[in-house]
């Protein structure tokens, strides 16, 4: 396998960098991803994926869900349509966003026939139960992709707060213990539903549907925006946002991350043919978007660095204190939910 060139990339070099000269203490914390759409699939349903990610939580397996050992970088988690039959897959972080299992072998760019290799060459190691090879002995097809080098497809924009051990332990006793029978369904059971799900359990109440913008349908960006909302209200959590750039490369660029009614009243194949038939429907979408469905992201907003990793102090063991976790610094969060909202905190953009 030539999967490209080993991690040259500058943004990656430099927050790797970045996390080598930190010494401080991470805290435990639960992001939610909000991925850019992308290919025919993006263009027609321009919403994206929703994901979690989990800094002190790992994964024996697929599913099943465990404190992080020294050495490794958190899970994220997310519901998918129809791989093994399972409403929620983990991947650790670093295979989730690059599918390859250390950072050493992030490759600086790609093409479209070398993710396809890089995913498959992760799958046959690891993800065989979940997605074995077809009758030709070659890689299925399926959307088992998508567990794996998320950042190869999109531009991930991510939303941080602070948990506590006692959370994490929670939630991994609530998931490990529910049932994990997939009843995926785009409208009112999608991944943006789950995340709710997930940043509900950490914090009640926190995340809601927009019945206005998004006509009650979860969408990654009403997500966003909610939690967003709800770390404004809550500094004390340590509200930070990053985002993870798409892998460089001849694969093609994602598309911004819309609601509902910002799809219809942003695309022209939609809004055209909607103001003829039906120009009362398209006056109440530019409505409901302007009213409660704009969220802006500005630019300068610091790119992730992969380096949280768990270590153990020489003292303790991972169980009694799992917060002891050397991170990069945090960065206040710099997004403004919608107009109505809290006014924007500025940031100083991290310097590669």
């Amino acid at each position: 396998m030539n999967p490209g060139n080993k991690t040259t990339n500058p943004l990656v070099r430099a927050a790797l960098l970045l996390f080598c000269l930190c010494a401080t203490q991470a805290h435990a914390s639960v992001a939610l991803l909000m991925e850019e759409p992308y290919g025919t699939f993006g263009a027609l349903n321009p919403t994206g994926h929703a994901a979690i990610y989990l800094n002190h939580i790992c994964a024996d397996s697929p599913t099943v869900l465990r404190p992080c050992h020294d050495g490794e970088y958190g899970v994220v988690i997310s519901r998918y349509h129809k791989v093994d039959g399972l409403d929620w897959i983990a991947i650790p972080l670093v295979a989730y966003l690059y599918a390859v299992d250390n950072t050493a072998d992030i490759p600086a760019s790609v093409t479209k026939e070398q993710v396809a290799e890089i995913r498959n060459a992760y799958r046959q190691h690891h993800l065989e139960d979940l997605a074995p090879d077809d009758k030709k002995g070659e890689a299925p097809k399926g959307e088992w992709t998508q567990l794996v080098g998320s950042s190869y497809d999109r531009t991930i924009h991510g939303f941080e707060i602070d948990t506590i051990p006692e959370q994490d332990a929670r939630f991994i006793a609530i998931f490990n213990d529910r049932k994990n029978v997939g009843h995926f369904n785009l409208l009112f059971h999608n991944c943006a539903d789950f995340s709710k799900l997930v940043l509900n359990t950490y914090d009640p109440h926190a995340v809601h549907r927009n019945f206005i913008a998004d006509a009650g349908i979860t969408t990654p960006k009403q997500d966003a925006r909610s939690w967003v909302d709800y770390g404004h209200k809550h500094p004390e959590l340590n509200p930070s946002a990053f985002v993870i750039p798409q892998v460089p490369g001849t694969v093609k660029r994602s598309h911004p991350v819309d609601g509902v009614a910002e799809s219809l009243v942003k695309s022209k194949k939609y809004i055209i043919p909607l103001t003829i038939l039906a120009p009362e429907v398209t006056g109440g979408a530019v409505v409901a978007y302007l009213a409660d469905g704009r969220m802006k992201l500005p630019k300068g907003t610091p790119v992730f660095a992969i380096g949280d990793e768990e270590t153990t102090p020489s003292n303790s063991t991972p169980t009694e204190n799992p917060d002891a976790t050397p991170t990069s610094p945090r960065h206040p969060l710099p997004i403004t939910p919608s107009p109505a909202a809290t006014p924007q905190i500025p940031t100083t953009p991290s310097q590669p």
